[in-house]
């Protein structure tokens, strides 16, 4: 039994937090004082938003880590950088994302040549719980906030890269819904280690680089995503929560798929097949 924090401030890791979600994630938790740490794959965004941060909230403490989420090399490298630098990990937030693409047709591959999609919404974010999973145990209670959507399709086992029928936003609601299922299975894992793990919906249509990158039409600020993220991280009542995918600020139901067990097994058993290699705290 892991005793319940008594001091407010925590360390939270942030990907994506250049721009968006992310931002507005780092900028609120920044807000409450807290440490924050920011990833992003572009160096100069990544220090104008610290710089950012320092600005508006120089109660926080803010520092930053560079690396490509579309290389597993660089994510296993990224959390190497983060167990040797930092001293506790009260929280982290995998935000960052691969949407639709502006070319919904081009079916783009990662470095490891698995479909982009796939790779930056769920192999990069599993890869790097499990990397960063002994620091995160050690720093208990602690928390794992996956970022998913409610755009969701079902997985076919038998062409999970989607080779077949390519078009970006069906590989983007594949993708979350394959994070929707790690997270469960993550969550009973890791059920008593005081290491919860829950995913959300923040909301439809952000107005977000990504969104518009689509051709979609944004529908409400990002700030209307902020808030029920943050609220993952630090509501206190949600302290024992795990294995949930919430709406906003509802706990409710994914897609139906999600709670196939036998589907979860086959997709981490494939999971784990292909990022084996860059899994582990070496």
């Amino acid at each position: 039994m892991h005793p319940p924090r008594t001091n407010p401030s925590r360390t939270a890791l942030i990907t994506g937090a250049t721009q968006g979600l992310g931002r507005g994630i780092a900028l609120a938790l920044a807000a409450r004082g807290d440490t924050v740490l920011l990833h992003g794959r572009d160096r100069a965004r990544l220090d104008a938003v610290a710089q950012e941060i320092r600005t508006v909230a120089p109660q926080a403490t803010v520092r930053t880590y560079l690396a490509d989420l579309a290389d597993l090399d660089q994510v296993r490298a990224f959390a190497r950088q983060v167990r040797a630098a930092e001293p506790r990990l009260d929280a982290l937030v995998n935000n960052a994302v691969a949407g639709g693409g502006s070319d919904p047709l081009r079916r783009e591959l990662s470095a490891q040549g698995h479909e982009l999609r796939f790779a930056v919404n769920h192999l990069a974010p599993y890869v790097l719980i499990r990397a960063l999973l002994p620091l995160l145990t050690a720093s208990a209670p602690a928390r794992v906030v996956n970022v998913a959507s409610m755009g969701q399709e079902a997985l076919d086992l038998d062409d999970l890269m989607l080779e077949q029928e390519y078009e970006g936003l069906r590989a983007y609601c594949r993708s979350k819904l394959a994070l929707i299922m790690a997270t469960f299975e993550l969550a009973a894992e890791l059920d008593g280690t005081g290491v919860t793990v829950n995913t959300l919906h923040p909301a439809h249509l952000m107005d977000t680089a990504g969104v518009r990158a689509y051709g979609l039409t944004p529908a409400v600020p990002v700030e209307e995503g902020v808030r029920p993220t943050v609220r993952l991280v630090v509501d206190p009542e949600l302290a024992t929560v795990t294995g949930r995918y919430f709406d906003r600020f509802t706990d409710t139901r994914a897609h139906e798929q999600a709670y196939d067990t036998e589907v979860r097994r086959k997709l981490m058993a494939r999971t784990e097949a292909w990022v084996g290699g860059f899994v582990g705290v070496g």
